[in-house]
């Protein structure tokens, strides 16, 4: 399966704003966009003002790395969004906000989407009591997703049992921590998508 293999946090510093791939790292003084917030490259400290064209170009860029989504598969998704009814964009992060990955990272099982896309193909989780290793599977409303029995005593979910209470959990999923389930509530709107970007600019880009 096709997939990004490079530096995470080159892909940080072009966008010129946290993506929070590395989970703790990026809160970190260590992170790279602390220490060099600018471009990667030769020329990353003198580019020029970008265009209306680059602007929304870049907006897009930065959603499909946020979630970690390719090229194409963003595309498909835009076009699945436009033929819903409701806005466009709102729906295009209806469908991201709803993969498998993301909806682990959210519940704080995992640090990040990446260490999320890796423990479902490891095949950890369940939904509905059915074993799902694809990523990219959509979760629906009332679906329950665990931990598998087998998975419950590795670290990183004995880490998530202690640190699930720390963290920030969206208002359409609850979480059970000692029973490391999630419960998916609704579909997320909106105003439950804390994710900073703007979305409109990725329809503008589209729609040319």
């Amino acid at each position: 399966m096709a997939r990004y293999t490079g530096a995470d946090c080159k892909l940080c510093r072009r966008e010129k704003t946290k993506l929070f791939l590395k989970g703790a790292k990026c809160e970190s003084p260590k992170c790279p966009i602390e220490i060099r917030p600018y471009p990667p490259g030769e020329h990353g400290r003198g580019r020029p003002k970008e265009s209306e064209y680059q602007l929304q170009l870049r907006e897009k860029q930065k959603t499909r790395r946020i979630y970690g989504v390719l090229e194409k598969q963003f595309h498909n998704y835009y076009e699945e969004a436009n033929r819903r009814t409701g806005k466009t964009g709102e729906n295009l992060l209806q469908i991201l906000e709803t993969r498998l990955d993301n909806v682990v990272f959210r519940a704080g099982l995992a640090v990040s989407r990446d260490a999320a896309r890796q423990q479902v193909r490891h095949g950890h989780f369940l939904v509905n009591g059915k074993k799902v290793d694809i990523p990219s599977y959509r979760v629906r409303d009332h679906d329950i997703i665990e931990v598998r029995e087998k998975s419950r005593n590795l670290m990183p979910y004995e880490v998530a049992r202690a640190t699930t209470a720390d963290r920030t959990i969206p208002a359409w999923l609850g979480v059970v921590p000692d029973k490391l389930r999630v419960l998916v509530h609704q579909l997320p709107v909106r105003q439950q998508i804390d994710t900073q970007v703007q979305e409109q600019l990725i329809v503008e880009l589209y729609s040319k």
